[in-house]
Formats: structure tokens, sequence, C-alpha cells
């Protein structure tokens, strides 16, 4: 689908979302194993995206079939209850996981790992100081993520 951060690639597997990419993603598995095009699950997935970047929702409201490790699993909830418009830290964000804060690297290489952008709202990390650091889909993205969820300004699709 088309998105004001350029095309995004939804995956199903069995008929549930399990993920959501963007173009030069990190970590961004082979198209070769996302099969046949078939647009019929997604046609929720297209109509909450298309609420989310107009600014009428905050909150996704979809079932997901993520995989992962037991530890990515938890971060990717952890990250579900981060809300709209603020940012955690690394560090805090290994601390609500029960972790200390050296587990900050581990925290972020589980976001990094995240199979469903956006939905799972990996941007809304940050580095300790509040800086901007790693995200899968690009810094600028993550920087233009955050600037609409904090309501400064619409999207600017130039260069999607």
């Amino acid at each position: 689908m088309g998105s004001p951060l350029g095309p995004l690639t939804l995956v199903a597997t069995g008929g549930v979302l399990s993920g959501v990419y963007m173009d030069r993603q990190r970590y961004r598995p082979d198209e070769a194993i996302f099969g046949e095009r078939d647009d019929t699950p997604f046609g929720e997935v297209v109509e909450q995206f298309e609420e989310y970047f107009a600014g009428h929702r905050t909150v996704f409201d979809l079932p997901l079939r993520l995989h992962g490790t037991p530890f990515q699993l938890a971060v990717w909830a952890a990250l579900r209850e981060i809300p709209y418009g603020q940012t955690v830290t690394y560090g805090e964000m290994a601390a609500r996981l029960g972790r200390p804060v050296t587990a900050a690297r581990a925290v972020g290489h589980a976001n990094g790992r995240n199979p469903v952008s956006i939905i799972v709202p990996c941007h809304r990390l940050v580095g300790a100081t509040g800086d901007l650091t790693g995200y899968g889909g690009g810094i600028d993205r993550k920087r233009r993520l955050l600037a609409f969820e904090r309501g400064e300004g619409g999207w600017d699709v130039r260069g999607a």
C-alpha cells in the first residue's frame, strides 16, 4: 500500500497480519518468502493505516501473528503500551520489562527486529538523552512519525 512514508508491504500468515515492511527497511525479509500477492486479508489493515495517516487514529486494533523469541515478543507487546505521541527510552523499556537498564541494547536489538512497523510503534523508543537513535526504516522516517504524532504538522510526502 502507499503511505506518506513510501510503500508499505503488508504480509499475512494464515490470513492474519504478520508483517508491515517499508522499502529499504533493515531486516526486511527477502520478497520471495512473501508468496503470491493477495489483497484479501488487508482491508481492515489498510483502512486503519489510512485513518492513522489522516490523523484520525491513535491506536491500531488489529489481530497480529508475530513470530519471535519470548524476549522479542515481550518487547513488542510493551511497545504497544507506549501512548501515541509519547516516547520511552530503551533503558526505561528494559525497566518496564523487569530487566536492568543495561538490557537497553537487547531491547534495541529486539526493537529493530519488529516485523510490524508503525502498528507496533518501535519509532517511539529513543536514546537515553532523548536522541533519535536507530530505526529500521531510517532515522528520517522515525523523525517524521514522531513529529506527526506530536501534532507538528501533517505529512509532507515529498521524498516519501
